[in-house]
């Protein structure tokens, strides 16, 4: 993996989540504004896949293992921008969940926050932005997504943090903050919502690294219309369409007795 380039002022940028969903888009938009894009993510398949359709480079890495993710990025000379969209949304409610699931969304969502911080500080200079995508859990926890509220409520605090430490530095960090998002990982949700599209955050993403250095902007909240002529039509999930088909055949089985 080499770090070549059109030129002294193209910038590079490491998204994990690179995959799909937030992380995909965000790869397509600065493709398109002249970045050179390293995509990484644990599986390797769709992560090519990924980056033959955008036109960026791929490293297959966790984000939650520090020797897989600092091998990653050990050919880099420098990580310009750092897009961290990797994570799960997952979990039940507290008293169902097992320790085994707590630590799993735990380590995917708030340990990964450490670790790509710490894999890409070598190659880190004054100009550099890092940005984690949240979610609006972080401020609205929800019912029967405990861990997940909880890594994204410190996955916020850890970014703010580690602004104030890195400021003297001349990089700057921020937060995306999305509600709902038209992703895969609505899949399992068993109501229709209004949603934003992944190419929402990804304009959001590219738009902070224009912001100059001298401005700290901690978080940006992104949240769909839901009334208007703005808003779109809500998005219906996966398992809103499963449970209707149930119930719909429910209602055209006819009843049985015994005669």
């Amino acid at each position: 993996m080499s770090n070549e380039s059109d030129g002294p002022d193209v910038r590079t940028a490491v998204i994990t989540g690179g995959s799909g969903g937030i992380g995909k888009a965000c790869a397509r938009t600065l493709v398109e504004r002249g970045y050179d894009v390293l995509l990484t993510a644990r599986r390797e398949a769709p992560l090519r896949d990924a980056a033959e359709e955008t036109g960026a480079r791929y490293a297959v890495a966790d984000a939650t293992d520090p020797e897989s993710f600092a091998a990653a990025l050990a050919q880099l000379d420098t990580v310009d921008l750092l897009v961290h969209a990797a994570g799960v949304l997952g979990g039940t409610y507290a008293r169902k969940q097992t320790f085994a699931q707590w630590r799993e969304i735990m380590a995917a969502n708030l340990d990964s926050c450490f670790v790509v911080t710490a894999a890409a500080f070598p190659h880190l200079r004054a100009g550099s932005r890092l940005v984690f995508v949240s979610s609006s859990a972080a401020h609205e926890p929800m019912p029967a997504r405990t861990a997940y509220s909880a890594t994204k409520a410190g996955m916020n605090a850890f970014a703010r943090a580690l602004a104030l430490e890195v400021d003297r530095d001349g990089i700057n960090v921020h937060v995306v903050t999305p509600g709902p998002v038209e992703t895969e990982m609505l899949a399992d949700v068993p109501f229709e919502m209004h949603a934003i599209r992944a190419d929402d955050v990804a304009e959001a993403v590219a738009w902070l690294d224009t912001v100059d250095p001298s401005v700290d902007l901690p978080e940006i909240r992104l949240n769909a219309v839901t009334r208007g002529p703005s808003a779109r039509r809500p998005v219906v999930p996966t398992e809103v369409d499963r449970r209707r088909r149930r119930d719909h055949n429910r209602e055209a089985t006819p009843a049985t007795t015994d005669s």
